[in-house]
């Protein structure tokens, strides 16, 4: 019986969307390549359970049920026997990718979805020794941490069939997960290639002396981000209007970067060594404070985002 979602990969992305399949109700095999690998993949996914159980983004009695659904993997071939889903989350490496692809398109049936959670390779060169069904496989880019970030973007591949993706995109949002479509492979994805952009124009106020660093998050914070989890920028402009839009746009966007390459000014922090917090110095000191601090108010944020939009939700229907 085909039943269990196959997890290959069982490090910090792989254990995180275990554990949201797992509390989703499915059986699952985390396959790495060891026994003990995939081992503390399970603890790690049990304490991301434990988790949403405390911050009540799940309740005890799924939590309970979800511990008890793991298993450990090492031989791909043997575990690809009950799955109804792969997920593939190992090393960011093409070669690496396309052989276990290769490997799991000759083992699987047809209507298995082979899915890879890459963020920044395409899945059509990814799956491009499938022979048997490249129709079936596509991206699921599941946002960091993923037992937290709701969004996971399910990208189509040059092959893909819409059908194929649908049924995946359909199968996550029973994960709690808010998936999008994404019908062309191209680099970025959807949402990094947004992210970028907000990314690009950051650094270049910082570069021209507009505003600090911590002056720019903040206003990004504070301002834009606070409405972003139910208040998108294209609702934004059909609320205030698409022709007030068009007018702030042609004021706006001439002065603004449209650089096709990254600026001088972070090629030459990385030139200088100062590669952000693992080096102590980047966009901010990071001798003065604890990146590992900032990272827990990010998760609590993004818990405390998960609770209100969820109740939002029911009240108001789907966002």
């Amino acid at each position: 019986m085909r039943n269990r979602v196959m997890v290959v990969g069982a490090g910090m992305m792989g254990s995180g969307i275990g554990a949201m399949a797992a509390l989703a109700g499915h059986p699952v095999t985390l396959v790495d390549l060891s026994e003990e690998q995939a081992a503390k993949g399970i603890e790690k996914a049990l304490e991301c359970i434990r988790l949403r159980e405390e911050q009540e983004l799940a309740t005890h009695e799924e939590a309970r049920k979800a511990a008890g659904l793991f298993k450990v993997g090492t031989d791909i071939e043997a575990e690809a026997d009950q799955a109804f889903l792969v997920i593939e989350a190992i090393v960011e490496k093409l070669e690496a990718k396309q052989k276990l692809f290769q490997r799991l398109d000759q083992v699987l049936p047809r209507e298995v979805p082979i899915c890879s959670n890459t963020s920044g390779l395409r899945i059509t060169e990814i799956s491009r020794l499938c022979t048997c069904c490249p129709e079936r496989t596509m991206t699921t880019h599941f946002w960091l941490p993923a037992h937290l970030v709701p969004l996971v973007e399910v990208v189509m591949g040059e092959k893909t069939e819409e059908g194929a993706a649908v049924m995946v995109r359909d199968e996550l949002k029973k994960w709690k997960k808010s998936p999008v479509l994404v019908r062309r492979d191209l680099p970025g994805q959807l949402a990094n290639r947004v992210f970028q952009a907000i990314i690009r124009e950051a650094i270049d106020i910082v570069a021209s002396g507009l505003a600090t660093a911590e002056d720019v998050d903040t206003a990004i914070a504070a301002g834009m981000a606070m409405r972003f989890p139910v208040w998108g920028p294209l609702k934004h402009l059909d609320a205030i209007g698409t022709d007030l839009g068009l007018a702030v746009q042609e004021t706006v966007l001439p002065d603004i970067c449209a650089r096709r390459h990254a600026g001088d000014y972070i090629r030459q922090m990385v030139a200088d060594g100062h590669l952000g917090a693992k080096t102590g110095k980047g966009f901010y000191d990071w001798t003065e404070r604890e990146i590992g601090d900032d990272m827990k108010k990010r998760d609590q944020f993004i818990i405390e985002a998960c609770k209100i939009t969820s109740k939002l939700s029911d009240t108001y229907g789907q966002q």
